[in-house]
Order: C-alpha cells, then sequence, then structure tokens
C-alpha cells in the first residue's frame, strides 16, 4: 500500500530507525532545553560520542548537576549558558557569551520547547509557544549563524514536531488576540514557522558548510507541558506517557542528524526521527517563507540590527 504523504509520519515513526556510531571527540556542541527531557538524553548521547557540550537552559541548579554528571560519566568538558527563551534580552545576551567564549561550534541543538494548554504572553505579549517554539530559537540561530559559518562544517538541527501540521501560522492573529486558542494551534503555528524559517535559513546558507535541518524526536516522554493545569498533567501521566517510548530513541536520532558522514551535504529537510519526510503544506508553503522570515526577525528586532 502507498501511504499518501499526509499519513507518512504514521509510517516513518513505526519504521526501523537509522543509527550511527560517529565519534564526536573534539567537537562542540551547543544544545538549548539541555537540562530535561529529549535535550537532556541528547546531550549525554553526544558526549558519549565525545563531544564537550554547552549546556543552554534556565535552571543553574539543575545544569550544574548535569555538568558534574557527565563529566564525570564521560571525561568531557561541560560549560553552562543561562537563558530565559520567554526573554529576548536573556537570548540575545546568551548567543553573544557563546559567540564571544568559543573559537567555534561545530553542531547547534535547539531543543527548547513549550507545550501551554492556557493562553499565556511573555512581557513583549508575545504567545508563549511562538515565542518559545519559534521566536527565541529563531533569534538564537541568527545570533550565532556567523560563528556556525566561521566553523564550518557545522550543523544546525532544530527539534521540531509532527505537532507542526495541527495548524499553519496566522499572519492576522499571530498572538491569538482575537481567535479561540488551543494548545495545539499554538504549537502547530510555531513549530510551523520554524519549518517556513528555516526553508529560508537554509538558502542563506547555500555553499557556506553550514546545514540545517528539523527533526520530529519521536513519540516520547519528557516533561513538556508541565506547566499545564492539574488535570493535564494527570492525563499525561497515567494515559498518555503509557502509550510513548523512552527518550533514548530522540538521543539516538539526534546524535545521528548531527554527526554522521552520510548527512554531511544534507539541508533543509524535516525528518521523522531519522527519516526524511515531507511536512505539511502550509509549512512549506512558498508564498510564505519571505512573509515569515521578515515577521520574525522584526517581531525579535532583528530587522533594526
Amino acid at each position: 500500500m502507498k501511504w499518501p504523504d499526509e499519513l507518512m509520519f504514521i509510517k516513518n515513526g513505526r519504521a526501523k530507525q537509522n543509527e550511527t556510531s560517529q565519534s564526536m571527540i573534539g567537537l562542540l556542541s551547543v544544545v538549548s532545553g539541555a537540562t530535561s527531557g529529549v535535550g537532556l538524553a541528547t546531550i549525554k548521547e553526544l558526549a558519549k560520542a565525545g563531544s564537550n557540550i554547552v549546556i543552554v537552559g534556565r535552571n543553574l541548579n539543575k545544569a550544574e548537576s548535569i555538568k558534574k554528571e557527565i563529566e564525570e560519566t564521560y571525561h568531557v568538558s561541560v560549560d553552562i549558558v543561562i537563558a530565559d527563551f520567554m526573554d529576548f534580552e536573556s537570548v540575545r545576551h546568551a548567543a553573544q557569551t557563546i559567540h564571544q567564549t568559543y573559537d567555534k561550534i561545530d553542531v547547534l541543538i535547539n531543543s527548547v520547547g513549550i507545550h501551554s494548554t492556557r493562553k499565556r504572553y511573555n512581557k513583549d505579549q508575545i504567545e508563549s509557544s511562538f515565542c518559545v517554539n519559534h521566536l527565541s530559537v529563531f533569534l538564537f540561530t541568527e545570533l550565532l549563524l556567523n560563528k556556525m559559518i566561521e566553523s564550518a562544517p557545522s550543523r544546525i538541527i532544530q527539534v521540531n514536531s509532527e505537532g507542526h501540521r495541527f495548524s499553519g501560522v496566522n499572519l492576522k492573529d499571530i498572538n491569538f488576540k482575537k481567535r479561540i486558542y488551543t494548545g495545539l494551534k499554538g504549537y502547530g503555528q510555531s513549530k510551523s514557522a520554524q519549518l517556513l524559517t528555516m526553508i529560508k535559513q537554509n538558502e542563506r546558507l547555500k555553499h557556506t558548510g553550514v546545514t540545517i535541518n528539523a527533526c520530529h524526536p519521536g513519540a516520547v516522554k519528557t516533561n513538556i507541558g508541565n506547566n499545564n493545569g492539574f488535570i493535564y498533567r494527570f492525563f499525561s501521566k497515567h494515559f498518555t506517557s503509557l502509550l510513548l517510548k523512552d527518550v533514548s530513541i530522540s538521543a539516538k536520532a539526534l546524535h545521528y542528524l548531527a554527526a554522521d558522514p552520510s548527512l554531511n551535504d544534507v539541508s533543509g529537510k524535516f525528518f521523522n526521527l531519522t527519516i526524511e519526510e515531507i511536512p505539511a503544506k502550509h509549512a512549506t508553503n512558498p508564498d510564505l517563507v519571505e512573509v515569515v522570515y521578515e515577521l520574525s526577525q522584526k517581531m525579535v528586532g532583528l530587522s533594526h540590527d
């Protein structure tokens, strides 16, 4: 049976995934959202392969505990950069610190993300999912692009989601001021925006030696959504989580995407774990690529830099 493109994510999620044993000794991997879930599992997997790590996260105490564990277990260097992805100034400061501290970045993985069932806003009145999942990741990536180019060959991986299929980008009401908010709509819009801007970033990075790809990390157990109310957390813990896989499958997939030689020249793609897949049409609409990219620049203040 030939599966339609819209349903290939079901088949691909069940398929045998690619893995790599590629060494990362001597490389530096910067990972946002690295103190829990997919990010935490990933930095352990990359450290196991020999990569030095920069943890980008909000919680210093958690980060210091993780740093100690990884350094003692895998004998690599681990540094910490604090950043709150609800705050653009915090993201800017983190990117500046990284840019000034390190001579090179071999791998940048953005695994930071939230899923909110309630409409929330940051101090700039930007809806929280769009802020954290898209705009702050966009800003962080843009500010580190020159360093990535200087470090080429290097790789950028945006941890995206099959959740992008839930919603396109509503240019007339990005912040849900006029329409009814649901967690799936907010989450889907943020992930669709990320895919649209990745297309533009990939165009900019042609012939630089830097690749940029997006990855759905699989249906795995993480703490995403723990900021929501009791009912959501109870249902997630006692029902949804029972259907989910261990987060190690995400870490192995991201190691593959970050290091395997077969992907040296692969860029601008969306992967379901390690299998290339066609995203939803609204997330690759060529009429929206430039518009969403320019809107994202404006919303994070880059158009004035």
